[in-house]
């Protein structure tokens, strides 16, 4: 065991709060654009001249690259280095930033928003990047955890900024001004990342499985085609079913074609493991609604309950407000996850974790006229949130081989970002007055679909508890291995 002085004085750590740092500047970027939006969704609906319900596709759209730019990407860096394809993603992202400032149309700016999902791939590459610059030292996991513990601080004091400032600025300024700074945010991350973060080679060896990424790019387009035939046909129709049918059964087969490969797009066989399956379907689960609700949430809150006869009548500057007390509790329930482990055990924390995340979706259902009710509601599921936030990439990475970290961490962004993309659709669809795209109904959506989603979410968290249930001991009750959070 080393010393925490010959720890100090390796080479192989002393830039690593230099690295640290820079990378901090990466998930302010993140989490601006996380929070900047969310506020301001019901506006830029106006901006669009589109309805409410539509602009889940924005998020739907932008899931789904995430989904699928991040098994490659993360495969990429595992092959010819980490900061290389951070500053590939980085610079997809601020492309679609630009063109959603400058987007004069819903699609323009499905574009631009289905771009910006390049974004996703950030904090596992960040942890990959950490995870190699301490290899060696003995305290690889101690300090990839403290590291993770920082970046993810980081990224949720941005989300709240964001929130607050396009909250702040909506009526002081145009939407295209509006929308000009998250991508002066990141564009400014290209920088950061060129000069601050070292360029190291990648450990893999191999290529990118091509066939297997061809499979899995259409068996998800197939499924969430289905799922926009239905938002366009109405459920009545068969082409939808069949689409997402064929989807399944594309699924099947890139599964077993992944056994099969040497070097695979996705590790199908490490997915299946019982340190890493539960870890991925919570992931999936968990996307539901930490990604998909986003937008719902803020469509409710700005929705005039005079108009519609549901909604808070709120403002840009109170879903900030909102966002603000999601993220602080979401904070909270990271940073005290040690403790609860301790208490509890890794795994109940967990569990109850998950279960706190139900309960906050769940009291939507009854408790949802009030200002006050939504600040509650959000802060039972953020503090629930905030732990599984923290934990999965760091339990993924436990339970895989070093030469597969980067993709293990990848791969619960990826499933949380699909979860969230199926998620998104079928709000989008559960929102829409209609089954036709071109029903005239001023833009409000159905109380029903809300609690919709409400259930939903609620749901999909008690599964998630479930099959965090099932973990295996070695992973789930060693602190050291499992748990990434304390500085």
């Amino acid at each position: 065991m080393s010393s925490p002085l010959s720890v100090a004085n390796d080479p192989r750590t002393k830039g690593l709060f230099a690295i640290v740092g820079f990378l901090v500047c990466v998930e302010l970027a993140s989490g601006i654009l996380q929070g900047y939006y969310t506020p301001i969704f019901s506006d830029i609906a106006d901006h669009l001249d589109i309805a409410d319900a539509d602009v889940n596709w924005f998020e739907a759209a932008q899931l789904i690259v995430a989904a699928l730019v991040v098994p490659p990407l993360a495969r990429m860096g595992d092959l010819v280095g980490h900061k290389k394809v951070l500053l590939l993603s980085t610079a997809i992202t601020a492309l679609g930033s630009w063109v959603m400032a400058f987007a004069p149309s819903f699609t323009t700016f499905l574009i631009g928003s289905a771009l910006q999902g390049a974004y996703v791939v950030w904090l596992p590459l960040e942890v990959a990047i950490i995870h190699r610059r301490t290899a060696g030292t003995g305290r690889q996991h101690h300090l990839t955890r403290r590291s993770a513990a920082i970046l993810v601080g980081a990224l949720e004091l941005a989300v709240i900024i964001g929130a607050v400032t396009s909250g702040a600025l909506v009526t002081a300024t145009s939407m295209t001004v509006l929308l000009m700074l998250p991508a002066i945010a990141v564009t400014l991350c290209l920088i950061v990342i060129w000069f601050g973060i070292e360029d190291l080679g990648g450990t893999a060896t191999g290529g990118i499985d091509v066939g297997g990424l061809v499979l899995v790019t259409s068996s998800i387009a197939l499924v969430m085609g289905g799922l926009i035939a239905i938002r366009l046909d109405g459920p009545g129709s068969a082409l939808p079913w069949a689409l997402i049918v064929l989807g399944l059964v594309v699924l099947y087969l890139f599964g077993r074609y992944e056994l099969g490969q040497a070097e695979p797009i996705i590790d199908v066989r490490l997915l299946g493991t019982p340190g890493q399956w539960p870890v991925q379907l919570t992931a999936f689960l968990f996307g539901m609604s930490v990604l998909g609700a986003q937008i719902p949430l803020s469509t409710f809150a700005r929705t005039d309950p005079e108009v519609a006869g549901y909604g808070l009548g709120a403002d840009a500057s109170f879903v900030s407000a909102l966002i603000g007390v999601y993220v602080i509790f979401l904070a909270i329930g990271a940073f005290t996850l040690p403790l609860t482990a301790r208490l509890l055990g890794p795994r109940n924390a967990l569990v109850l974790s998950s279960v706190l995340v139900a309960v906050g979706y769940a009291l939507w259902l009854p408790f949802h006229h009030e200002t006050w009710q939504a600040l509650i509601n959000m802060a039972v599921a953020g503090l629930g949130s905030g732990a599984l936030v923290a934990a999965l990439p760091a339990m993924a990475a436990a339970a895989a081989p070093p030469e597969r970290t980067g993709f293990a961490t990848g791969m619960t962004n990826a499933t949380k970002t699909i979860g969230g993309a199926i998620a998104s659709a079928i709000f989008a669809i559960a929102l829409s007055a209609t089954g036709s795209i071109d029903d005239p109904t001023e833009g409000h959506a159905p109380l029903s679909g809300y609690l919709t989603v409400w259930t939903v979410c609620a749901v999909a968290a008690l599964v998630a508890a479930g099959a965090l249930l099932m973990m295996p001991r070695q992973v789930a009750e060693d602190p050291a291995e499992a748990l990434p959070l304390v500085p």
